[in-house]
């Protein structure tokens, strides 16, 4: 079984700069992608960022510019660099692994961003 566990949020002001982590339990070579998604009370989950097994990444609209998805096969680690934050960033951002047709999720972070 796939564990993921993020790390990193928190309260930041608008304009403000975090960078959320994600260590597997697995190596992350094994999946053929991962990715960070979001959700607020009442909304869906949406995506954020996504990297694939070849290293290609997707970003959002919303975000593009102003977030970066990186990983770290050797820590076995994805990560979220979010810089320029505003207000609509408030959310809880969970971390996704999709190895063949199986989804693994983490338990969330909340990210606050003050205005």
């Amino acid at each position: 079984q796939v564990q993921l566990l993020e790390s990193g949020g928190g309260l930041v002001q608008s304009g403000g700069s975090l960078r959320l982590s994600c260590i597997a339990s697995e190596n992350i070579l094994m999946f053929n992608s991962m990715g960070w998604y979001r959700q607020t009370p009442g909304k869906e989950r949406e995506l954020v960022a996504k990297i694939t097994l070849a290293g290609i990444t997707h970003l959002a609209d919303s975000i593009a510019g102003r977030f970066a998805i990186s990983r770290d096969s050797d820590r076995k680690t994805l990560f979220l660099q979010m810089n320029s934050l505003k207000p609509e960033d408030t959310a809880v951002y969970y971390c996704n692994a999709n190895v063949l047709s199986r989804q693994y999720w983490g338990q969330g972070t909340q990210v606050t961003v003050s205005s």
